[in-house]
């Protein structure tokens, strides 16, 4: 049974990989692991979630690399600022977790997706950075006046503004994401 949901796993990743989420059907999915359309449904309700477990993973592994990446060494403002770089290009260079930037897309998975598996299932964050966070108002270089998993909103804030940079007007961009970033970071790490 889990060798069948990892031939349709491994399949759909590849297709999603090179087609992209909208090009790739259920019936691609299944022709190219050599089985049924039915069999996908025992594994997965739909296609949808089988992307966003893909993506969830993708994201997973980018996080865990841009963590490991970073330089600890450097301000609040720096690690940040590094974070953000290294999860831009990570999304863009990868073309499952560049589906994130199609928004026509994405919001349908997202919501379909939330809707199967419940609101708080897919949090797009990283807890070692919360840690990080947590360790830096322990020193005094973040404010504590403000919790912790607040600030994680503030950076999901930050880099959902990405998502909206048509409406903004792209040729604010990247510079708009930096100097927002700047500002927050001053403000957050300006302790009382």
């Amino acid at each position: 049974m889990e060798e069948k949901k990892t031939l349709i796993y491994d399949c759909a990743k590849e297709l999603f990989s090179n087609k992209g989420f909208k090009d790739t059907n259920i019936s691609d999915i299944t022709k190219k692991a050599g089985m049924a359309v039915g069999t996908f449904y025992n594994y997965y309700p739909s296609k949808e979630k089988l992307f966003m477990d893909i993506y969830l993973e993708e994201n997973a592994k980018l996080k865990k690399s841009c963590m490991q990446s970073l330089d600890m060494s450097q301000s609040p403002l720096a690690v940040v600022r590094q974070m953000m770089l290294l999860n831009v290009e990570g999304m863009t260079a990868n073309p499952i977790l560049k589906e994130w930037y199609n928004k026509s897309v994405f919001g349908k998975i997202e919501q379909l997706y939330r809707e199967e598996n419940g609101v708080q299932t897919s949090d797009f964050l990283y807890d070692s950075f919360l840690e990080i966070v947590t360790q830096w108002q322990a020193e005094g270089k973040m404010r504590s006046d403000i919790d912790s998993k607040m600030i994680m909103m503030v950076f999901t804030a930050i880099i959902n503004v990405d998502t909206h940079k048509e409406e903004i007007g792209l040729e604010y961009f990247p510079q708009l994401l930096d100097c927002m970033t700047e500002l927050i970071m001053k403000g957050l790490t300006d302790c009382p």
